[in-house]
């Protein structure tokens, strides 16, 4: 992370705070994201679910379109935070739209109530993934 960035500590605390907002009617499953950029902005996102399934959308999703919303394009870590004693990590979904901004070495930290669990390089969560750089044309 860049000099004077977020720390998963504080990333926590955000995840947290955004994941009492989550609109989780049907699964009652709270989840929260927060992710800080190559640049230090810090971006939130809660789960939002839809009773048209599967029109909801996951919190890593609602966090990152927020972020290239505003103009980032590139994911240093990220912290989800679920309740519950399982460990709970991003959905394949997620991982792969965390992948398109991420490079191997961009930090997801699953938390639970107990605080971070554990820690995965984009490399371990999604190893021989497709991104970007598979489209690029000769």
């Amino acid at each position: 992370m860049p000099a004077g960035s977020t720390s998963t500590d504080e990333l926590l605390a955000l995840a947290r705070e955004v994941q009492q907002r989550a609109h989780v009617p049907y699964s009652h499953f709270p989840v929260g994201a927060a992710l800080v950029t190559s640049s230090g902005r810090v971006f939130v996102g809660a789960n939002v679910e839809n009773a048209a399934y599967p029109e909801g959308m996951c919190a890593e999703a609602s966090a990152i379109a927020a972020m290239a919303s505003a103009g980032e394009r590139e994911i240093v870590s990220v912290v989800t935070v679920c309740d519950g004693d399982a460990l709970s990590t991003p959905c394949g979904g997620c991982r792969q739209k965390i992948r398109e901004f991420a490079t191997a070495g961009t930090t997801i930290h699953a938390a639970g109530p107990d605080g971070v669990r554990t820690t995965y390089t984009m490399a371990e969560l999604l190893p021989d993934s497709f991104g970007p750089e598979n489209l690029d044309q000769p």
